[in-house]
């Protein structure tokens, strides 16, 4: 009789955890389904410009707000890559010091960012200088950053390659920012490559290059730019069928 109970009692034990485990799950499927409608809208944004061409991000800013929007070629690639995500800024500032400190608003505010965020940096002065390297790129890519923009070197390459962290600067080189440079500021507006950058923008980069949205123009910028891509898409077929780009041009208005 006594091995009777004991088995009741398991028995009853182990339907509880497996209740509580039925709940637990159902809770997470409804927290998945409950996502706030401004998060969704923000999730199916980023979505978008990761499928869309950067060259046509930047067509659509230049109709929809008439100014350059895109950082010049020497904004390169680290490896062929693409990516979306909000702007993260930091600005760094020339200045020979031996502050341990001078340093460490930089690396806190790596530590703010998350999932989608792109690291923005502006180094004053410093095509010669390593704005970031394999250390920063570990933190970032551990934290889910979408990749990072660079106004000045980066350095650890190999490294970077290694874990897949895209990175955009404006040249490779060995140098470091320690003792030669101080921590000016984060989440502030910068200018990175001659476009200004606002903390929460879009930057989207492909291997064509970079370009910032600015938050507020962004659904209307995508929306042009996907009707872009469309027309450029359906046109390749075109003008290869009809051996002419002028027909092509005439027929979808897109060049």
């Amino acid at each position: 009789m006594l091995g009777v109970l004991h088995s009741r009692r398991g028995l009853a034990v182990f339907f509880g955890l497996a209740g509580l485990l039925v709940l637990a799950q159902a809770a997470k499927i409804s927290a998945k389904q409950e996502m706030p409608a401004q998060a969704k809208d923000e999730a199916a944004l980023l979505d978008g410009f990761r499928h869309v061409e950067v060259a046509s991000v930047s067509d659509a800013l230049e109709q929809i707000a008439g100014k350059k929007m895109y950082m010049t070629h020497r904004m390169r690639p680290i490896f062929q890559t693409r990516f979306a995500g909000y702007a993260l800024t930091v600005s760094l500032k020339k200045e020979a010091n031996h502050d341990p400190d001078a340093l460490k608003g930089m690396l806190h505010a790596i530590d703010t960012g998350g999932p989608n965020s792109v690291y923005v940096m502006v180094v004053e002065d410093g095509n010669d200088i390593a704005g970031m390297g394999g250390l920063m790129g570990t933190a970032m890519a551990a934290r889910n950053f979408s990749g990072a923009v660079i106004d000045g070197g980066v350095r650890d390459t190999a490294y970077l390659q290694k874990i897949g962290f895209p990175v955009y600067a404006l040249g490779i080189v060995p140098s470091t920012s320690v003792s030669h440079y101080r921590f000016a500021g984060s989440n502030i507006p910068v200018t990175c490559d001659g476009v200004p950058v606002s903390p929460g923008d879009i930057i989207t980069a492909d291997p064509d290059g970079v370009v910032v949205v600015p938050k507020a123009m962004a659904p209307q910028v995508l929306k042009l730019a996907q009707d872009m891509d469309f027309k450029e898409h359906s046109m390749y077929a075109y003008i290869e069928k009809l051996k002419s780009i002028e027909e092509a041009v005439a027929k979808f208005g897109r060049l």
